[in-house]
This record gives C-alpha cells, structure tokens and sequence, in this order.
C-alpha cells in the first residue's frame, strides 16, 4: 500500500478545459450525457466500468459480506437477515466496519471512466473523492421499512452549483428493483423553491447541508410541473446528480439485490489544508466520510446493535487497498504541504 506520509511535495494544478460546469442552464452544449446533467440535474454514464469489473466487484462485495461468517449466503435468500448480516440500514447503507476503505471500495473509485466523468464536469485532474458509504440493498422484511426521504443535499443559504454527488452501480437495477429516485429540472428551481419556502419549517437534521421536502414541498414541485423519475441502470454504469436535484432511494419490490458504492469528488482547490489533514486523519483511522469529498463530517467504525457495539465491527479494512499513483492522490494526501 502506498504510504500516507504528508511530507510530498505540492502538486501543481493542472486544468483539462477552460472552465468547469455550471449547472445553471448557461453551460454550452457538450453533446454527451453532460448536456443531461445540465438540463435534468442528473445523469447515467454508460458502462463508465467494463461489465466484466463490475461484476467482479459485486463478487468480492457479497463475499466481504459473507466473510463475517454469520451464516449469509448469496445463494440462499432465507440468510438475508439482520442477524446474519453486518449493520446495513433501511436505505441500504453501509459505512462501518472499515468498508469504505476495502480494495473494492477503492478500485471503484479509481477508475478511469468513473473519475474521467468528474473530471469533465470540473475541467481539472487535480480531484479529491469522498470515503463515501457501499450500498448493500437485499430483500429483507426484517428491518423497518425504508420510507421515501426526498431531500436535497445542500444548504439552502448557500445556492449555486457546490457538488456533484454519484454511484457506481454493480448490479441489474430495473424499473421495480429498487435505487434512486430523482426530480428531473428541479436543480434549476431550487432558489425559486427556497424563496417561496422561506417561512416553511425545515425538516430536522444533523447538518445544514440536508434539506428535507416537506408535504407542502412536494406540493410546490408537483404544482412547477416537476415528476418524479426512478434512474434504471446496468452493472458498471455511473448515475451523478447535482446535489440541488430532489432525490432518494427505495428499496425494491422483486428479488433482486442492489449493489452501489457512492462517489463523489470535488477539486482540490475547493479545500482548504485544514480539510486535506482531516481527510487524512479520515485515511489513516480507515474511517469514512459522508459524500462531501473535503470530509466536512468522517465517521466512525464502531457500528451498533440494538445500543450496543457489534461484537463483529472492524476497525481496519480486510483488503486494504493497493493504489497507483493517479488513486493515491484522490485521497487529497499529496496535495498536503509541507509545515515550515
């Protein structure tokens, strides 16, 4: 594994175009799927990873799943139970147990075609990636029900085109096997939306860059025009969405499991030294982050049952990662100056 030492010296910034995407109905046609992102505030990269990886991917998922010998069985979906299974919530997440820092969870996000596709909507190289949570959605009826949750993932207070979240999808994900739900257009509402919604109580939540859609929200998208759609894809294709874009999942109603690593990667111009260290801090403990790239908020790897510890948690990563240069600098590690 390549080593974490801060002592490298700076990495120069180098843009790949002009300028980067702006999201706000003003960018230039670019003919590809970015034209997408632009109008509908989400799009779907096909095949940003070969089939062939993607598959092998999802094989070492279910078998990091397996490997807590607690009796799952991908092959037997009678094992697909809380008991048997790692702590994964309603909306299919999983963010302990050192998994963001597996050899899968960073192979994925080191992939040419799913990095290039920030890259284009950046115009820079110079990206760090968030520690983000793996999505392990399988039938199940016995953990409470995940209720829809539409929401953006920004700060009201602060508008504009900040974030460009993502997914790298690993598994067939049809039109009834559950996944992510989006407002098409409503990126381009969303200060329309925040002026009229001004004296409409928010939603409770832990961080000011989560907005929840209230009854009278979803009322006023409905009244602008707005529907909602379920985003289809196949293993190895990359959904990205601005994070104004109303969105959530669901779980599905067949057979079928889900399989998702998040992604999401900002410039590392957008974060300040004090961002590179706790990111490193992030790194170096194996914990994660949420999608913020700059690990605004880092985790923990001590999940809980029923209050208590989980006697199966992990604090460091089964796999750890081996990385090429080009991965490594994702980790914002490099770009980390040197005290003087």
């Amino acid at each position: 594994m390549i080593s974490t030492t801060t002592k490298t010296a700076a990495v120069t910034l180098k843009a790949v175009e002009s300028e980067r995407m702006r999201v706000d109905g003003s960018d230039a046609k670019y003919g590809d799927w970015r034209d997408d992102l632009a109008k509908d505030g989400y799009a779907v990269i096909k095949g940003a990873i070969p089939k062939e990886r993607a598959d092998k991917y999802a094989d070492q998922m279910y078998s990091w799943l397996e490997g807590f010998n607690l009796g799952f069985d991908r092959n037997d979906l009678a094992t697909v139970h809380k008991d048997r299974l790692p702590h994964i919530t309603e909306k299919g997440m999983c963010l302990h147990y050192a998994v963001t820092h597996e050899d899968f969870a960073w192979a994925i996000r080191g992939e040419s075609g799913v990095v290039g596709a920030f890259e284009k909507v950046y115009n820079t190289k110079d990206l760090i990636v968030s520690f983000d949570a793996i999505n392990f959605t399988l039938p199940r009826s016995d953990i409470p029900e995940n209720k829809p949750w539409p929401h953006q993932d920004q700060d009201p207070a602060k508008p504009g085109f900040r974030c460009l979240q993502g997914l790298v999808n690993l598994l067939p994900n049809g039109p009834d096997d559950g996944g992510l739900i989006v407002c098409p257009g409503g990126h381009l509402l969303s200060d329309e939306f925040h002026h009229d919604m001004a004296d409409e109580e928010r939603i409770p939540a832990w961080t000011p860059e989560w907005y929840g859609f209230t009854e009278n929200g979803m009322k006023w998208l409905e009244e602008k025009g707005l529907e909602w759609v379920k985003v289809c894809a196949d293993p190895g294709d990359l959904l990205v969405w601005d994070s104004r874009t109303p969105h959530y999942n669901l779980s599905s109603t067949t057979n079928q499991p889900r399989f998702a690593a998040y992604t999401c990667y900002m410039p590392v111009a957008d974060a300040t030294q004090e961002d590179l260290l706790r990111k490193k801090e992030a790194f170096d403990k194996w914990v994660g982050t949420t999608h913020w790239p700059n690990a605004r908020h880092t985790g923990s790897n001590i999940a809980k049952r029923e209050g208590e510890e989980d006697p199966h948690n992990r604090t460091e990563p089964v796999n750890k990662p081996v990385m090429d240069e080009r991965t490594f600098r994702l980790t914002g590690i490099p770009y980390i100056k040197e005290s003087t």
